[in-house]
């Protein structure tokens, strides 16, 4: 680990290699787990606003678990997240023609329904950070699902922070990200 900032920063995000392989994976990240994705509470206020925009792009499970739930959910731990549909999928998953998960939020975004990307905690994955009073904790998540990303990050050669450079830049800004290639460059 290492600080950078008002970050705490474990080294395996610069010593691991990682590239999504959706031919693969086909999006199990989206599909998998036993909570949606969290969210920042602006990102929460965003979905509000951008739902309507976004709806066109849902399928219609989705639909129904976000207008039964809300466009977002508070956990037993109080902690805001994506809802579920039927205790599984994001309910802003969609399919593609080779069943592989995407994201409606960000299909909005690529076909320029909306300005915002989709939230920060899926575009930082494997990357994720715990907010605590003092600082930031920027951590490598190890998730067997993602193992052909990092069989494929290794034949690239692509350590975790370059494949996540556009996220890390959105959550921290240009000055922290070179700060962090500078550290990887001595490491």
């Amino acid at each position: 680990m290492f600080q950078l900032g008002k970050t705490i920063v474990s080294e395996a995000i610069i010593e691991k290699d990682f590239m999504c392989n959706l031919s693969a994976c086909k999006g199990a990240c989206c599909i998998d787990g036993d909570a949606g994705a969290p969210l920042d509470p602006e990102e929460a206020e965003i979905l509000k606003t951008i739902y309507p925009k976004v709806k066109p792009f849902l399928r219609k499970e989705g639909i129904a678990a976000i207008e039964a739930q809300g466009v977002y959910v508070t956990s037993e731990d109080g902690d805001l997240e994506t809802p579920l549909i039927n205790d599984a999928d994001c309910a802003y998953v969609i399919f593609d023609k080779k069943k592989v998960a995407l994201c409606a939020i960000e299909e909005a975004y690529n076909q320029g329904a909306i300005t915002w990307k989709k939230p920060v905690s899926c575009h930082l994955y494997p990357v994720r950070v715990q907010e605590y009073s003092e600082f930031s904790a920027v951590n490598y998540h190890k998730w067997d699902i993602c193992d052909d990303a990092c069989t494929l990050g290794a034949a690239l050669q692509i350590p975790v922070y370059k494949f996540v450079k556009e996220a890390l830049i959105r959550k921290f800004g240009e000055d922290w990200y070179s700060e962090l290639e500078t550290i990887a460059n001595k490491l």
